[in-house]
């Protein structure tokens, strides 16, 4: 017995957002037995995108039940059945996240079928429901709507079910309730890294460093290790026990120092990353602009930890001089202060290619060239 879920949310921080739409609908692999679908009183404000993306505004959700008026009927259809989502860690967290604010464990086993796709249909050019459901011919209305996207995905899954002729895989799929989210410890865990930009650090029982990697959101960045199904998220989930991060405001000053500190701490396992590409110094093209790095070189100046600070990168040479934080403009007029500023990377060439990889996607705040 399954039942096929689909929810649409504040959008917001981490662990704090809340239910908008919430549609069910309990199929027992012939036919759908029961439906509930309904909008839901977030009692929050709903982000801009998220408006934008689903039509759902304040004013619609004003006379809306609030999730603890309809929570026993999300009990009672899912019961003794496999909760089954399109990227189901995503609306399994959110689901126990509000009952855990009602003091109810939540809990049921879980079915992804984003995952259950990739090994079915390991060919399809996307994994995506929408992009899925065209080339399947599965008919879709309403997409970015509870019950439009939960209809798409009975109609996935029941394409899935027939093709798992050995009618093992699905089985291989479904997760346990204690799998399908985090454990209490893994949400301390994630509860204590902020939603900033910055660097991340996952340590193992003995204090060594098992992954590290940059993130303009790291709470988010640790939260899809502890949930992914990758070899990489099933290790760290199991290994894990401490988590550190340090803040940079700055992306591009989050890559090169999760850069350099691989090649310093070389941890275990390594984030997917490509290769950069070389780079000559008389190619270096930021905010839109070339440069050259001539003289003294250049500081890139971007957005730091704080109201007032700056993060700084110095480039001169063949590469990467110095990465560090400026508050005062004298800092930056005197060659001789900034030196002391900065720390020199490990990898000074390597360094620069990530730095210029990174600036194909982004800007900084100010170029000075000393």
């Amino acid at each position: 017995m399954f039942s096929i879920l689909d929810i649409e949310t504040t959008g917001g921080k981490f662990d704090e957002e809340g239910i908008t739409e919430i549609a069910i609908h309990r199929y027992d692999g012939h036919e759908v037995t029961d439906t509930f679908i309904s909008l839901v009183n977030p009692e929050r404000p709903i982000q801009p995108y998220v408006q934008k993306l689903t039509g759902i505004n304040g004013n619609m959700l004003r006379s809306a039940p609030k999730f603890h008026e309809v929570a026993k009927r999300v009990v009672e259809i899912t019961q003794n059945t496999v909760l089954v989502a399109h990227n189901a860690q995503f609306d399994y967290r959110i689901l126990r996240t509000e009952f855990r604010r009602l003091g109810y464990d939540f809990q049921r086993e879980t079915l992804c079928t984003v995952d259950l796709a990739k090994r079915l249909i390991p060919e399809a050019e996307s994994h995506s429901l929408g992009k899925l459901a065209r080339s399947l011919g599965i008919p879709v209305s309403d997409r970015h709507r509870a019950n439009g996207d939960a209809l798409a995905t009975l109609g996935l899954l029941k394409v899935l079910l027939t093709r798992d002729t050995s009618k093992t895989i699905i089985r291989e799929i479904i997760r346990p309730e204690s799998l399908g989210e985090l454990s209490d410890r893994q949400l301390s865990l994630v509860r204590s890294v902020p939603d900033d930009t910055g660097v991340y650090y996952l340590y193992d029982k003995d204090g060594e460093i098992l992954y590290l990697d940059s993130s303009s959101d790291m709470k988010k960045g640790v939260n899809l290790h502890f949930t992914g199904e990758g070899l990489h998220s099933r290790v760290l989930r199991k290994r894990t026990r401490q988590v550190q991060f340090e803040r940079t405001g700055s992306r591009l000053l989050a890559d090169l120092k999760a850069h350099n500190e691989i090649r310093a701490n070389r941890p275990p396992y390594l984030p997917k990353r490509k290769k950069p590409k070389a780079v000559k110094c008389d190619e270096l093209h930021i905010n839109g602009q070339q440069y050259v790095l001539g003289g003294k070189g250049l500081l890139l100046l971007d957005k730091g930890r704080e109201q007032g600070e700056r993060a700084a990168i110095w480039l001169c040479g063949e590469g990467v001089r110095g990465m560090g934080f400026v508050t005062l403009n004298h800092q930056i007029q005197n060659i001789h202060i900034l030196e002391k500023l900065m720390s020199p990377p490990l990898d000074a060439t390597g360094s620069l290619q990530v730095l210029v990889s990174s600036l194909s996607s982004r800007k900084v705040l100010k170029v000075i060239e000393l």
